[in-house]
């Protein structure tokens, strides 16, 4: 009813609007006609300049006569064209009237059309019944399903099926017997394949942003692998993705690919459906870690590892000179000069018969060769203390850039604040694991040089009691 309201009323402005315009023509007709019959009048009067002042009276008595005239023909016209308006005003009428007649019968038609709508809506609501139930579960579980297909891993396998379950899950009449049988077959066959372990070509995406065709061995809806290791589903565009690492398990891949049939072999699955395979990706590596520790973790393990270069060094050097020492205690009478030992005993000459002058000759040698026996010690002491002060300083730097975050965006988001948390945490750990083995480092090298100073303490006193020894004797024979 509305569309033909609209109608009529586009009708009838159509009708005024055409008379109006033919009414304005005539009217604009008449007026050009008498404005130009009044300028070729005052044309002609002013073509024929009066000369004197009766010429003038006389031109102006005849103006007014041609003006007179001209009005009176104005007053004809108008009364004739006035006529011809009455006649189109009174036919656009005769047009509304019949334009007002058809739109009540057509809102009379709508209004009709209407209740028919309405109880044949009720007649099918009654003719249905049961069905209608049917209907919405039928709906729901197309729905359900589509959502469920989407997201299943076997999409990878079968990418095409939830057209007709999208199209089932927004019908608007009852499903036929053609539907509801592929709605079951669908969802039979998704159990179906959900249980089994099929092998399949599909193209993967590689960590390249490549795409490469691979045989690829699905299990059950839970994993997916191909011989390079676990495959990443991405629910969004139903590809298979190659994840840049791969779990520990990933070792178990290649026994389960290789075994033959019949042959039990195990191999790692993901129950989560993907959830276990993303943290692999997000939790860090050692590498991750130690790039969490920011620039103070890389000066903790610089010097660690200068330190514990320079504790190999020095381990290396005192065992070296340890087994020339025990070499030289077995030749005590032949004193060389490639170790600490025989540096020492090359002082205790023959010619030196006091024994004050000789103990300070030993002592001399000995404090020579203390430094470098202890060389590097102290440095490898003062890198065990730094590493864990270092340490204490990145958590200190790592806690402001927490506070830093929490003041820029709240707590709302903790991973905002996991950034300054974990380099906090990671140089703690790095400036403890750095500091433990320096420390154990100088042990072992100062104990290995607080040896060798010893050995040569105890060969010191010898030389002096062998000394006194045979100075004794000297006396005794001389006494004799």
């Amino acid at each position: 009813m509305t569309i033909n309201m609209k109608r009529v009323s586009r009708s009838v402005s159509k009708a005024f609007n055409f008379n109006a315009l033919k009414a304005c023509l005539l009217t604009l007709s008449v007026i050009t006609g008498v404005h130009a019959n009044a300028e070729d009048a005052k044309n002609s009067v002013v073509d024929q300049p009066a000369k004197t002042l009766e010429g003038l009276l006389q031109q102006v008595k005849e103006f007014q006569q041609q003006e007179s005239s001209i009005n009176k023909q104005r007053e004809a016209e108008f009364y004739s064209n006035k006529q011809q308006q009455q006649r189109l005003l009174n036919n656009a009428k005769a047009e509304l009237k019949a334009e007002q007649k058809k739109a009540d019968e057509l809102k009379d038609r709508f209004d009709e059309n209407e209740k028919r709508l309405t109880e044949k809506e009720d007649e099918l609501r009654l003719r249905v019944g049961n069905l209608g139930e049917m209907f919405g579960v039928v709906r729901q579980v197309a729905d359900d399903l589509n959502g469920t297909l989407l997201t299943s891993l076997t999409r990878a396998e079968k990418p095409v099926r939830s057209a007709d379950l999208d199209k089932l899950s927004q019908a608007k009449e009852l499903p036929n017997i053609q539907e509801l049988q592929a709605l079951w077959l669908t969802l039979q066959e998704e159990m179906t394949l959900t249980g089994q372990i099929s092998q399949f070509k599909a193209q993967v995406v590689q960590n390249d942003g490549s795409e490469k065709e691979q045989q690829v061995t699905r299990i059950g809806a839970f994993t997916a692998l191909t011989e390079e290791g676990y495959l990443r589903f991405d629910e969004e565009t139903g590809r298979l993705i190659s994840m840049a690492r791969q779990p520990q398990q990933a070792g178990l891949i290649d026994d389960y690919l290789s075994g033959g049939e019949g042959e039990i072999n195990a191999v790692a699955i993901d129950p989560t459906r993907g959830a276990l395979l993303g943290l692999v990706l997000s939790n860090p590596d050692l590498i991750g870690r130690i790039k969490q520790g920011a620039l103070v973790g890389y000066i903790i393990i610089a010097l660690a590892i200068i330190g514990l270069l320079l504790a190999a060094w020095r381990l290396v050097t005192l065992f070296s000179i340890r087994k020339k020492v025990e070499a030289q205690i077995k030749q005590l009478d032949q004193p060389k000069p490639d170790n600490p030992l025989g540096r020492v005993l090359a002082v205790a000459t023959d010619d030196i018969t006091d024994q004050e002058t000789l103990e300070l000759k030993i002592d001399e040698a000995i404090l020579k060769e203390v430094p470098q026996l202890e060389k590097a010690q102290t440095m490898i002491k003062l890198f065990a203390a730094i590493a864990p002060l270092l340490g204490l300083l990145g958590t200190v730097t790592g806690m402001i850039a927490t506070f830093q975050a929490i003041t820029n965006f709240g707590t709302g988001d903790p991973k905002l604040m996991a950034g300054g948390i974990s380099q906090a945490l990671i140089t703690t750990v790095l400036g403890l694991v750095a500091a433990i083995p320096l420390l154990l480092s100088h042990n072992l090298v100062s104990s290995q040089s607080k040896r060798l100073v010893q050995i040569l303490d105890e060969q010191a006193a010898g030389l002096i009691a062998k000394a006194l020894e045979g100075r004794k004797t000297t006396i005794a024979k001389k006494e004799d």
